[in-house]
């Protein structure tokens, strides 16, 4: 009697095709899906052929063609519009720089994705991620570590709930980017060679000013003024939709030596602008918080932090201080602590759960 049936993500890239091969090979019942999720088929401009492109659904089916798996496309262009595209947008406009993947990942790639495979019959679904899933000796699901740091995927997957990593498999976890083209040439796979994706899908052109001038119309905040942390006033910006928390390129401020971006203000569509030292910070402010290797936070607890996707992480101690708020201070001070991203604690090489950073301390 063969394995459990699963539903393979195919992206068109080379990590999701081989999870589907080895998947396969393991055993499964493997059918191959591919999400349309913000374009139309003849808007299309993708460059290396990204995630969700037209591109992407031939290059997937070519190779569920390959695998002998049967492929269909799913249409989540509502929910990734609604969890992901809005988001962005709103989360810009309050002063806070998004991660866009993260939701896409909990709000489309998971939760729409896992309810129609599991809708269809499936047991479980399945990425090209690199992290492994794991049960924690309390009986928790959580998020490990890959084999290879380099490509380390475990940060943006952070908000995954138990139901959810309950019914998902993650076979790329066990191997190196470079095993995994290896494979994928010795099966003879069309997507061996192809170039990573690397840009925002919905963005392929890079320029998020002018995406969320197109979305938010006039809503959009105008010029406002660059000012010192006291309220000096050191010349004018072209909007805080523009700017992020530790921004040195592009500010056109002639200050004599570099500065950067130290807050952004909303409320009086200000960008703060400091010196290098003023972007390093030991304390944070979190909410939204999703625990996966651990159930609740009950004490202090010293954990290591990333603050974002490339940061190596710092040893930091976590306490609640309300209902959904977690304070962290960095036993040594960190660059550019930016709201709306994420902060995600890991021990031991798991991953114990995270939020989004705050604003202004306490203040969302």
């Amino acid at each position: 009697m063969g394995k459990n049936k699963v539903v393979v993500g195919m992206s068109g890239g080379v990590d999701s095709s081989v999870a589907a091969f080895l998947l396969k090979e393991q055993g499964y019942e493997v059918i191959g899906a591919t999400m349309q999720i913000w374009q139309e088929a003849r808007e299309v401009q993708e460059e290396n052929g990204g995630c969700c492109g037209q591109s992407a659904v031939e290059d997937a089916r070519r190779v569920a063609g390959q695998l002998d798996i049967p492929h269909y496309v799913m249409n989540f262009r509502e929910e990734f519009k609604c969890k992901v595209m809005d988001y962005f947008v709103e989360e810009y406009l309050a002063g806070r720089t998004p991660n866009p993947c993260i939701a896409c990942n909990r709000h489309v790639k998971w939760e729409s994705m896992l309810r129609r495979s599991l809708e269809i019959g499936a047991d479980y679904i399945a990425t090209g991620h690199y992290a492994r899933i794991a049960v924690t000796p309390e009986g928790r699901y959580a998020i490990r570590s890959s084999v290879t740091a380099k490509k380390d995927q475990t940060y943006a997957l952070y908000n995954l709930t138990q139901e959810q990593l309950a019914h998902t498999l993650m076979p790329v976890g066990e191997y190196s980017k470079e095993e995994i083209r290896a494979i994928a040439a010795r099966e003879g796979l069309d997507v061996a060679n192809k170039p990573d994706s690397q840009e925002i899908c919905f963005i392929p052109d890079h320029d998020y000013a002018a995406f969320i001038d197109r979305e938010a119309g006039e809503r959009v905040p105008g010029a406002g003024n660059f000012v010192t942390a006291d309220g000096q006033i050191l010349g004018r910006h072209l909007g805080i939709t523009h700017y992020t928390v530790g921004q040195r390129k592009g500010l056109n401020l002639s200050m004599g030596h570099p500065v950067f971006v130290t807050e952004i203000r909303p409320e009086t569509d200000e960008v703060v602008i400091g010196e290098s030292e003023a972007v390093f910070g030991d304390t944070l402010y979190c909410n939204n918080i999703n625990f996966m290797g651990m159930a609740d936070l009950t004490r202090p607890r010293e954990v290591l932090a990333k603050i974002r996707y490339a940061h190596e992480g710092q040893q930091c101690v976590i306490e609640r201080v309300a209902a959904d708020v977690i304070k962290c201070t960095f036993l040594v001070p960190v660059r550019a602590i930016t709201p709306g991203q994420a902060v995600v604690f890991y021990e031991d090489g798991y991953v114990l759960g995270g939020g989004s950073i705050m604003r202004n301390g306490m203040i969302a």
